[in-house]
């Protein structure tokens, strides 16, 4: 057993890339919270010969924030000196020696996350921080640079060992660069290769590359110099090898010399052997190096769960390493590692310590790579403490961190044999007990009200309690059981455990059964000690030695002592006025047995009284005693006392832990202190003596520190007081100081950057491990000690600065109320409560805001009131007059009397509601009165129903509710707030009032929705819905949206309708395709067609010809459409303007330009339409052959007109393929005289030239028969084609002309030849005042002699024109209209005269315009008629004898259409007068003898006395 002093320190920081060095002569340091503690290692740590030779010797205390980075000096001489960086900001030089600091500089903005002291330069320190700035501070010279290398976060850098101006960093995102700082901070190379966070550097211990045979890594990236440029290889930059360690779970070597990678070790998976963590949580991977300097082949790296490896680097092309500690179990660490530091100890030992997430700092021995020793460490506050009874020397300590350590104290080979116990826990451990008989069997409580069994001796997860305290178990005791306990039949336990709660409760659990439920011994108290009054919270639990009395301490300072069996009161101590933390009972081993009746207390008072109990439990007494005054008074402390403890070894003499930071062995007989103990540097929470040495105490505190310390050793007698109390505040001040919980970004090294000391437990959290030691937040525990709580005493009066003693640190002491004259916390605290307590929420308006105020008036109207209520409550004869006035003026003690007063109260604060515009508060007061109906009924007719009411209406039954909705829908309406209403409608499941209501209010959407979910689906609501919103879609113009209505209501061809109601293609293509999915196929089709149509006006062959796709019976409409592209594309060609275009889509058909226009028609109908035999022609020919057109006019659109004259050509090519040449002559004719009726003379000679380039005389072959039906048609055909060559000879005449020339439209306006005749006079003016003598100047004898030959063959075929059948039925006809056309004049005559008498101011309207104007025959006839006035039996008579003359004329020749004979005969004249010797005098005279028979219109008339005047 060893008699010195023994430290527990915290546990190192995590993620930190150097946080513990090592210099030769044995000194280890590592960063702990805030401050460094130091190790002694090897012979001078002075150990007891046979312990391992290490010993914490002393703490760098000066840093506020957590430190992130440890680095000692190197340099021989002075190995004393060291230094520090931290989240405060600074970097501080100290001396170990003497644990000062020595110089400190806060250069760094922003969070310092790398620093390392140059092994080449005896004062330079470089650190660098997040934002990427690196500071050079050259100690001796007190001078620093700044270097800004790259804007990235850097996580580690290290020093070359080779050369002083050479750095190498690495970065957040896995880049690392070597800097040289002489050349402000250049980059000498920059090496890729990893891509996540570096973790390590480490320098070769060797310059030059030749003590690794390694190739070149392949596919390494070549170096990336800065500005692009190589730089030449000098002494600085050549020969070095540098190792990198990465969370991307591979280290590289790079070569210097070549600035690129030349190995990487792949981390491998190991299986994890012993390991007291839980194998199916995955943690967070931290890679470190360390490069022996003895041994420049090898390499020691860290692994995944806290293996460390020693690679072999010789065998570059395979991994081959050694595990550290490979032949023992459990030896390694069982989690991360996140430092190695080399020693070299004063024995030449070459030793290894690492630091690790498991708390563990473990030292190895590099020859056999064995663990030598380990030191445990704390990871949150020690909150409790017990030593075994049975297993003597077995100390258990509660920690923050979520683990139960068992120190055997007594081990001879390891001062430090310490266990971790973390399964179950979970959360804080804040108290301990040890079973006082049972060995192993240790009980626990945590923050989160769980209480368990642990066996010690087993490997087993603890048994937990089946019930839960609400809040933190402060304290557990062993004891009898009581009566009381439901345990059935047969045995029971001797001893069962007794847990108090923060929430005030004490509970008996059965450790046979924790699984059944505890009891609260409260009912014990109460059924055994008849209490009616509430009973107090009770804070603390204490047995007598012996097992026949029980102590409870309570939040009101009260003690009260209980008896066996029943829990009887025996007295009341009524001595502490602040809530009781620690109560402990005299043992009865002493040499003085009667000193076993001394309890001693302590409480949130700085005061500790101990109370000599013999003589009340002695008499025993009938009712219960109190007790006012103390048997001995130790006064000293200056804040709250957390723990007590009596040595086992003296009489009397008593260990007290308080929070001013200090633990104090009193002698309680003579009211003396003894020693003080000061080693914490915060509050204690608890304190045991050791059952085996009087002379040692162990303590444990917020400080993350658990001391062993000797009494015979301390300087001090008593608490510190005065300015010695300032002073050790302001020590324990120097911990973190409070701020406001705020999380910095998850930056850097750490998945969630720690905002307190010390960083490990928050990613303890965040990893939610399997041992609680890291799963739950230590960062808590240390926050705990930031909540600010003035000391008590002297310390509050006198420290001007607040003392950070926060509530949240004790999870164990009992006390969490502040000491100071004004603040009184009765509440024990936890850290975990603080959060929700500094969450601040917004107040909601009080219910009843009157009664709350004059509940809230001075203290003597407050009196009062409880006089009144009093009064009122026990006069036996009931309230007199004068307390009903009492009670009438101070309503708000209805809240306390009986319902009518109660009734009144509610009266008065409901009308200040609704005075105060709050009618929803005076709503639910009536609510509560219960009076449910009346509130709905004033609601209603206010007009102020609210969801609310509504929701609780069916409290007063189902027709109320039902009402209530109702009337609440109607008030919604009223707001405009109709889709709620029916909404509310629904839920009394008057749907088809809902749906009404909606659709009224043209919330057709909603009430569709409603319909379909509720109604059937064949309701036929829901199709009148549908249509009603489809109709008023379609009227605004939405007709997508309405032809979904259609469609919903099963109208599907009102759907394709209405779409295609806007005419555009994708419309017309949509309403096609939607009208051939359901089945409408005719309307599919003529949509289809109107779609091809509008494509065709677009000039889109393509897309028409793929709209007319859509349907098979629109084949014979794409062989028009195919006619039509073909024939458009000839005349563009022609570049005549029916073929002029500004885009045209044509179709890529293949056609043969050498052949016929027919040919290639035929070609593209075979090739693309699969049209090959008569059958199919015919088959095409019948789907074409019943479509109509109307007959052409003059205003015909001529890309109209050009679709019309190729359905007629389309039908004459189909026949004349198929063979049936009657139908294709017609077909011709047809398209021929809708050319003709239309004026437009270039379509008719193009048609005329494709389809007769060799005249009529084949088809008269075709037609065999000349008495065939078809006869007729082939002479009119004959004589188009006749016609159309006349005019062209005509032209011809003038000299050069184009092949084909615009008629003016002006010629055909009408059938009638008169109007075609006056086109003659429009067309060639010149030409009827010819001038015969004058020979044409343009002529020459080659035209002559082509004239002449065109000349006989037009004489030949002007016979067949000269038809005097045909010039008969023309004058008929002629005479025929120029009748009606005079009657439909004289009508307009006489309305035109009737609307004149009718109307004052004469006629607004113009006169009609005359039809023909451009012709002037009829107006001219009307003129005539004015000035010799015709009757009405004249024209009749005349109607009569023309039609008489048209139906004596034979049907062949009225059938079809001939060419106006008088026209013809005027331009054979025309052509007579400019060469006589081209027409026949036969002919002329013939010609002048039509045109005297029938031309007696005036406009023939005029022309003819033209041509002979």
């Amino acid at each position: 057993m060893g008699q010195e002093p023994r430290t527990l320190p915290p546990s190192p920081n995590w993620y930190c890339s150097r946080c513990s060095d090592a210099v030769p002569g044995g000194l280890f340091g590592f960063a702990a919270r805030t401050s460094v503690f130091l190790v002694r290692v090897g012979p001078g740590a002075d150990a007891i010969p046979g312990t391992p030779p290490f010993r914490v010797i002393g703490e760098l205390v000066g840093h506020t924030e957590k430190v992130s980075g440890f680095t000692f000096c190197h340099h021989p001489g002075q190995y004393n000196l060291c230094a520090t960086s931290s989240d405060d900001g600074t970097v501080k030089i100290w001396d170990v020696g003497t644990k000062t600091v020595v110089t400190e500089h806060a250069l760094h903005q922003h969070t310092i996350s790398a620093l390392h002291w140059s092994p080449r330069v005896k004062d330079l320190i470089v650190s660098g921080d997040e934002k990427g700035v690196v500071f050079c501070y050259w100690l001796n010279r007190n001078d620093s640079q700044h270097l800004f290398i790259e804007p990235r976060t850097i996580f580690c850098l290290t020093c070359s060992p080779h050369h002083e101006d050479l750095v190498a960093i690495g970065y957040k995102d896995g880049i690392v660069v070597i800097i040289d700082i002489s050349k402000k901070g250049e980059v000498m190379h920059r090496l890729r290769g990893h891509d996540d966070e570096i973790h390590s550097i480490a320098w070769c211990p060797l310059s030059g590359e030749d003590c690794l045979s390694i190739n070149q890594e392949e596919n390494s990236e070549e170096p990336e110099m800065p500005n692009g440029k190589v730089i030449t290889q000098t002494p600085v930059t050549k020969g070095c090898y540098l190792a990198t360690g990465s969370k991307d779970q591979t280290i590289r070597i790079w070569s210097c010399s070549r600035g690129r990678g030349v190995m990487t070790l792949k981390l491998p998976f190991l299986k994890r052997r012993g390991g007291g963590v839980d194998p199916t949580v995955k943690e967070r991977l931290w890679l470190t190096l360390h490069w022996p300097k003895d041994q420049p082949t090898q390499l020691v790296s860290s692994c995944f769960g806290g293996e460390l490896l020693l690679w072999d680097l010789t065998q570059s092309w395979r991994r081959k390493y050694t595990l550290f500690s490979g032949s023992s179990e459990g030896q390694n660490h069982s989690r991360i590692v996140f430092n190695l530091c080399p020693l070299q100890t004063e024995d030449d030992k070459q030793l290894l310590l690492s630091i690790s997430m498991d708390r563990d700092v473990k030292c190895w021995d590099m020859a056999t790579l064995e663990c030598c020793w380990s030191l445990p460490s704390l990871g949150g506050f020690a909150y409790s403490l017990a030593f075994s009874p049975v297993d003597t020397g077995c100390l258990a300590i509660g920690v923050g961190d979520g683990m139960i350590r068992v120190w055997n104290t007594l081990s001879i080979k390891n001062n430090y044999d310490v266990k971790h116990f973390w399964q179950g826990v979970k959360s804080k451990v804040t108290a301990l007990c040890w079973h006082p008989t049972k060995e192993g069997c240790l009980a626990f409580g945590t923050d989160d009200g769980k209480v368990g069994l642990y066996d010690t001796y087993s490997n087993k997860p603890p048994q937990i309690s089946s019930t839960y305290h609400k809040k933190t178990v402060y304290s557990l005791a062993w004891g009898p059981p009581v009566p009381a306990m439901a345990l059935g039949e047969g045995d029971r336990p001797s001893l069962t455990l007794y847990s108090c709660g923060g929430e005030g409760i004490v509970l008996q659990h059965n450790p046979w059964k924790l699984s059944g439920e505890a009891f609260d011994i409260n009912k014990l108290i109460r059924d055994t000690n008849s209490i009616k009054y509430k009973l107090p919270v009770h804070t603390e639990i204490s047995w007598k030695a012996d097992g026949k009395i029980m102590a409870l301490g309570n939040e009101d300072g009260s003690i009260e002592i209980f008896k066996l069996p029943n829990l009887k009161l025996i007295c009341s101590i009524q001595q502490h006025h602040k809530l009781v933390n620690t109560i402990s009972w005299h043992h009865e081993h002493g040499s003085q047995p009667e000193l076993s009746y001394l309890m001693a207390s302590g409480s949130n008072n700085a005061v500790i009284y101990v109370h000599n109990l013999q003589t009340v439990l002695e008499s025993n007494p009938e009712s219960p005693v109190t007790i006012t005054e103390p048997y001995r008074t130790l006064s000293g402390h200056t804040a709250k006392i957390t723990s007590l403890a009596w040595s086992p070894h003296h009489d009397g003499r008593l260990v007290s832990a308080s929070y001013d930071g200090t633990a104090q062995v009193w002698d309680t007989l003579q009211e003396e202190p003894l020693c003080n103990f000061r080693g914490h540097r915060g509050r204690l929470l608890c304190v045991v003596w050791s059952p085996l040495d009087p002379d040692c105490i162990y303590s444990g505190a917020d400080d993350f520190c658990v001391y062993k310390w000797l009494t015979s050793m301390q300087e001090h007698s008593r608490p510190p007081q005065g300015k010695k109390s300032i002073e050790l505040e302001k020590k324990r001040l120097s911990q973190p100081k409070p701020k406001p919980k705020k999380k910095k970004k998850p930056t850097l090294r750490v998945p969630v950057r720690q905002e307190l000391c010390d960083g490990n437990e928050e990613e303890s959290v965040k990893e939610s491990l399997g041992p609680v030691e890291n799963g739950v937040s230590d960062q808590e525990t240390e926050e705990e000690a930031r909540e600010p709580e003035p000391p008590c005493g002297v310390t509050a009066a006198v420290s001007k600065e607040p003392v950070i003693c926060t509530p949240a640190a004790l999870g164990f002491e009992k006390s969490k109320s502040t000491i100071n004259n004004k603040v009184t916390l009765l509440k024990k605290e936890v850290p975990k409560e603080k959060p929700e307590a500094l969450i601040k929420k917004r107040k909601a308006r009080s219910m009843l805001p009157l009664s709350t105020s004059l509940d809230h008036r001075s203290k003597e109207e407050l009196h009062q009131d409880c006089l009144v209520l009093a009064t009122a409550k026990h006069s036996r004869a009931g309230p007199n007059e004068d307390v009903s006035t009492d009670l009438e003026e101070r309503f708000h003690l209805g809240l306390f009397t009986d319902r009518a007063t109660l009734y009144r109260m509610i009266e008065v604060e409901g009308k200040s509601h609704l005075e105060n515009g709050h009618p929803e508060l005076f709503h639910q007061l009536m609510l509560w009165k219960g009076d449910l109906k009346g509130v709905l009924q004033t609601a209603a007719e206010r007009g102020e129903l609210t969801d609310n009411l509504v929701a609780m209406a069916p409290v007063a039954g189902y027709h109320v509710w039902v009402w209530a909705v109702e009337a609440f829908a109607k008030q919604l309406c009223f707001q405009d707030q109709y889709v709620k209403a029916a909404s509310h409608l629904l839920s009394i499941h008057k749907v088809y009032e809902a749906v009404e209501l909606l659709k009224s209010n043209h919330f057709y959407r909603e009430a569709i929705a409603i319909a379909k979910a509720r109604l059937r689906p064949e309701d036929p609501i829901i199709k009148d819905l549908y249509l009603s919103w489809g109709a008023i879609l379609e009227k605004d113009g939405h007709y997508a949206l309405a032809a979904k209505c259609y469609l919903g209501a099963t109208s599907a061809y009102d759907a394709a309708k209405v779409l295609a109601k806007k005419g555009d293609v994708a419309s017309l293509r949509t309403a096609a395709e939607l009208a051939s999915i359901v089945g409408e196929n005719e309307l599919s089709a003529s949509l289809a067609l109107r779609c091809a149509q509008e494509l065709l006006l677009a000039r889109n062959w393509v897309g028409a010809q793929e709209a007319l796709q859509l349907h098979t019976s629109l084949k014979g409409q794409r062989l028009v459409f195919c006619l039509l592209e073909l024939l458009s594309k000839h005349l563009e060609e022609k570049q005549l303007s029916e073929g002029k275009s500004s885009f045209s889509s044509y179709n890529d058909w293949p056609t043969d330009s050498e052949g016929s226009f027919v040919e290639r028609v035929t070609a593209v109908w075979k090739s693309t339409f699969g049209l090959d035999s008569p059958e199919q022609y015919q088959a095409a020919f019948q789907q074409l052959q019943n479509i109509k057109y109307p007959s052409a006019t003059s205003n015909t659109p001529s890309k109209q007109l050009l679709l019309h004259i190729c359905h007629d050509l389309t039908l004459a090519v189909l026949s004349q393929e198929a063979g049936s040449w009657d139908a294709a002559v017609e077909g011709l004719l047809r398209a021929v005289i809708r050319s003709y009726d239309s004026g437009n003379f270039t379509i008719m000679q193009e048609v005329h030239s494709a389809f007769l380039l060799q005249g009529c005389d084949h088809l008269r072959d075709k037609l065999g028969d000349h008495q065939s039906p078809t006869t007729p048609a082939f002479k009119s055909l004959k004589a188009f084609f006749i016609y159309g060559c006349l005019y062209e000879f005509w032209w011809s005449l003038s000299g050069p002309c184009p092949e084909s020339s615009v008629w003016l439209r002006a010629a055909h306006r009408s059938k009638t030849s008169t109007e075609q005749s006056q086109e003659v006079d429009s067309v060639s003016p010149e030409e009827t005042d010819p001038k015969p003598s004058q020979p044409e100047p343009s002529r020459t004898p080659e035209l002559d002699v082509r004239l002449s030959e065109e000349g006989e063959q037009m004489q030949n075929a002007c016979k067949e024109l000269l038809s005097e059948k045909h010039a008969g039925l023309q004058n008929a006809q002629r005479t025929v209209a120029e009748v009606q056309e005079t009657l439909a004049e004289m009508i307009r005559q006489h309305q035109k005269s009737q609307l004149c008498k009718s109307t004052a101011n004469g006629p607004d309207k113009n006169e009609p315009e005359q039809e023909g104007q451009s012709l002037s025959h009829p107006q001219n006839q009307c003129k005539e008629e004015k000035n010799e006035p015709v009757s009405l039996p004249e024209l009749t008579k005349r109607l009569t004898e023309a039609n008489e003359r048209i139906a004596k004329l034979p049907e062949s020749i009225k059938t079809w259409p001939f060419p106006d004979v008088l026209e013809c005969c005027l331009i054979l004249l025309h052509i007579g007068s400019q060469c006589p010797s081209f027409v026949t005098q036969e002919m002329q005279q013939q010609a002048q003898e039509f045109l005297q028979k029938y031309g007696n219109t005036k406009v023939y008339k005029r022309h003819y006395q033209t041509l002979y005047t």
